[in-house]
C-alpha cells in the first residue's frame, strides 16, 4: 500500500496532490513515458478537457496491461502548452485521479512535439503484490 506524506510542518498542497508518496520495498514499478492525446486511430482532439481525457485514458490503460490501476499511482509530470487550460486540466486530473493524491509536477512550457498537443503527462506507478 502506498503512503502519502504531507506533515504539518509543509504547506498543504495547492490542489490535488500529496507532497511525498512512500513505497513498500516489495513493489513492482512501472515507468510510463510522456502520454499525449492521440486516439489509437490516430486522431488528436480538441480543446484541453479533451486531450486530458484521452491522456489519463492512455495512462489507464497503459497501467492496466501491467495489472495496475490509477490507484498505484506514485508521481505524475504534468507538461502544459498554455497556462489558461489549467482549470480544464484540472477539472478532469480530480475525475481521474483527486482522490488518490499522488505526487505531482505541472509546467507550464513553450510547446511540445506538434502545435496540437496541448498536454503531456510522464506517470511512475508502483504496486504491492503481496
Amino acid at each position: 500500500m502506498l503512503k502519502k506524506h504531507n506533515p504539518a510542518t509543509v504547506a498543504t498542497p495547492l490542489s490535488s496532490y500529496s507532497h511525498g508518496v512512500e513505497v513498500p520495498p516489495d513493489a513492482r514499478w512501472m515507468c510510463l513515458s510522456g502520454q499525449i492525446a492521440i486516439a489509437p486511430d490516430g486522431s488528436v482532439p480538441e480543446g484541453i478537457e479533451a486531450q486530458s481525457t484521452l491522456v489519463f485514458e492512455n495512462i489507464k490503460n497503459i497501467l492496466a496491461s501491467g495489472d495496475m490501476g490509477l490507484e498505484d499511482l506514485v508521481r505524475l509530470n504534468v507538461y502544459i502548452v498554455n497556462p489558461d487550460d489549467m482549470a480544464g486540466f484540472r477539472t478532469v486530473r480530480d475525475k481521474y485521479v483527486g482522490d488518490i493524491k499522488c505526487g505531482s509536477t505541472m509546467i507550464v512550457i513553450a510547446g511540445l512535439a506538434k502545435p496540437e498537443f496541448l498536454i503531456e503527462i510522464e506517470a511512475m506507478a508502483a504496486k504491492s503484490d503481496g
